[in-house]
Formats: structure tokens, sequence, C-alpha cells
């Protein structure tokens, strides 16, 4: 088995004094892991950095073995974002959801097209960090999945209008008017999540995260007894921070 693809890298660790192992997710083929020979080397080690995308060579003798993985650069993301904190975290973040909630040697094209299209954002626009963006992919990711969020109406009415809140245990939107007694339950649904024209606030990007995150770990981490990726907490701390900044100033 081999082929040559454009690939997003989602992790390395060492193997070895000079090699790494990487685990590469393809559009066609899904996520893989390969050895790199030399992966470790000055030579080399900028170009296996997460979030990169590389134009790789995959080969073994069957798709379920460990692969021997070759690269050539095609877009380098995280060297651009050293004096971006907020773009880095998001990055890294994004990242490592793919990384650990992505299943191997299954295809995900819609996933993989829209991780390049957020990768490639998060790096054009390091300045201001498209954290909407990367919190409605993470919706997508649930949804491709086969764990999707229904926002579009409200679960107790049908509304379609003022969808404020979602159900923890449905993922169901619920508007204000239909939340009744059961609002202290419910998660805070930013208007973001439902237009891709809004960017949102920090406060909004804040509760956007733990809405996705709430489903994250009960779908695809919390099911095999792991937690979110600390990565992914880093961002949560960094936007909360700028949220409590932002209200602190005045008019905020």
């Amino acid at each position: 088995m081999e082929w040559d693809a454009p690939s997003l890298v989602l992790s390395r660790r060492p193997y070895g004094e000079a090699d790494v192992i990487v685990r590469l997710f393809y559009e066609e083929h899904g996520v893989l892991a390969g050895l790199v020979r030399g992966g470790a080397s000055r030579k080399q080690s900028s170009l296996w950095l997460p979030g990169n995308l590389v134009a790789s060579s995959w080969r073994a003798r069957l798709p379920t073995q460990l692969g021997y993985v070759t690269g050539e650069p095609i877009q380098s993301i995280a060297g651009r974002l050293l004096d971006s904190p907020l773009a880095l975290a998001l990055l890294a973040s994004e990242i490592s959801i793919a990384d650990g909630g992505l299943p191997e040697h299954e295809a995900q094209p819609v996933v993989f097209a829209e991780l390049v299209r957020l990768v490639t954002a998060i790096g054009v626009f390091a300045d201001a960090p498209p954290v909407a963006l990367a919190v409605r992919w993470e919706a997508s990711l649930l949804a491709a999945l086969g764990y999707g969020l229904t926002l579009d109406r409200c679960a107790i009415t049908g509304d379609r209008d003022d969808l404020v809140y979602v159900s923890p245990r449905t993922g169901r939107a619920v508007s204000r008017a239909g939340a009744g007694q059961w609002i202290d339950r419910l998660l805070p649904l930013p208007p973001f999540m439902i237009s891709s024209e809004d960017d949102g606030t920090p406060s909004d990007w804040l509760q956007g995260l733990q809405l996705t995150g709430h489903f994250l770990a009960r779908h695809l981490f919390g099911v095999r007894h792991l937690p979110l990726p600390e990565e992914r907490e880093r961002l949560v701390h960094l936007v909360r921070r700028l949220s409590e900044e932002s209200y602190c100033q005045p008019g905020g």
C-alpha cells in the first residue's frame, strides 16, 4: 500500500534518538500513523509540527500497519504564530481535538476540508484569530461523527426565533420562551453558532467552547474515559481571561 497526498500533521512523538512517529490526517484515507526516519533532526523537525500541511508519501505492506512516511512542506502554520498566543492556542486546541476525536482509517473529506480552511484562517488572521469559526468546526466534527447539534428550531415550541439555549442531554436548541423551569439546566447558545456572519465576542466564544466542549467530552472523549485535551483547556483559559478583561473595560 502506498500513496502520495496532502496531509495535516495532527501529532508527533519521538521514536528512538532520531525518528518520530506522526499521526497524519488525509482527505481520502483518514487518520494514519507513520514512522519518519530522521524526523527529529534539525532539518526535518519543523516540518512535522502539528498543524502543518504536508505533501506526504505513506508506504506500508498493509493499510493497518505502521507506515513509513516522507514529506515536503505545503503550508507551515505553527512557526508563524509564536508571537500570537491566542492563535497558537487555537491551532493547538483544534488539532488536538482532531487527533483525539477522529477514528483511524476512516475517510472524512468534509471534516478534512473544513479543518484545512480553519488552519489556514488561523495562520492568515493571527492577530484576530477565528475562534467562532473553530467552534463551528467542532460542531461540524460532532455532526460528521453522528452527534450533531440541532440548532435550527426550539425543541419545546418548534419556534425558529429567539433560540438562546441548548439542552445538554439532546443537543437541541431551546428558545427563551420554551426554557421555562429548566432554564438553569440549559447551556447558553451564542448567536455565532446560528449565523456564520457573526464573529462573536470573547464572552460568546467562551459560551461556544463550553457548549461544544460538553458534547465533545460526552461523545468523543468521555466514552473512552479520557478528558478533553490539555490544549483545549488552555484555549478556554485564555478566552475566559479575554472575556473577563472585556467585561471590565468601560462599556463592556
